[in-house]
């Protein structure tokens, strides 16, 4: 079993989405299958880790998969 903490495996996510140009959702998707790891075991990685998952929840909201939460003007 692979064992990676929350902040390598973010940091693992990001790379992908520089190097092939990607979205959040579609790189832990694609990370998954090329781990051979359930999507549940990177939800536990991505709950862990705040600040990945703030940018998670932002890219569902743009792409509708979840409802907008109320949001203070940055």
């Amino acid at each position: 079993m692979l064992t990676l903490s929350a902040n390598n495996f973010a940091t693992e996510i990001d790379k992908m989405c520089k190097d092939k140009g990607i979205e959040y959702i579609d790189a832990v998707v694609l990370w998954c299958e090329k781990n051979n790891i359930e999507v549940e075991y990177a939800a536990n990685l991505i709950k862990k880790d705040p600040v990945f998952k703030s940018k998670i929840q932002v890219e569902a909201e743009n792409l509708n998969i979840l409802k907008r939460s109320a949001r203070l003007p940055v």
